[in-house]
Order: structure tokens, then sequence, then C-alpha cells
């Protein structure tokens, strides 16, 4: 399923963030899952991904990508 939103966290120490859905749902996504590779991505920029169950058992998205 694909999720689309804005980034409504990130924190660069930790390479972790929040993609806040549309839908107002919160997902937790980790720089690792960035598809360009960057490892980092602005607050704010909408965002697109694929959502997946993470390594806890939750939902987390995958192949996050900025929307141009």
């Amino acid at each position: 399923m694909v999720i689309t939103g804005v980034i409504s966290q990130f924190d660069e120490r930790r390479g972790d963030g929040v993609l806040r859905s549309d839908h107002d749902e919160q997902f937790y996504f980790h720089c690792v899952n960035i598809a360009d590779g960057t490892r980092r991505i602005a607050v704010g920029a909408r965002a697109t991904g694929r959502r997946a169950v993470g390594r806890c058992g939750v939902d987390e998205v995958v192949d996050v990508t900025v929307a141009h």
C-alpha cells in the first residue's frame, strides 16, 4: 500500500523520522529506507512510501521518496 503525506519529524543524528499521511496517520521510517540513498530528508517535504511491517511488527514506511 502506498502512503502519501508530509515528513513531520526527522532526526539526522539518529537517522529516523515520521511520515504523517494525508489521512493523519503517523508512520516511522529509518534513513536506510530513503529511496535515493541520501540518508537525509527535510521536515515539511511531501513524500510517498510503501507501507511495510517493520522488525518489531509495527507498520513503517519503506522506499521513501520526496515528491517533486
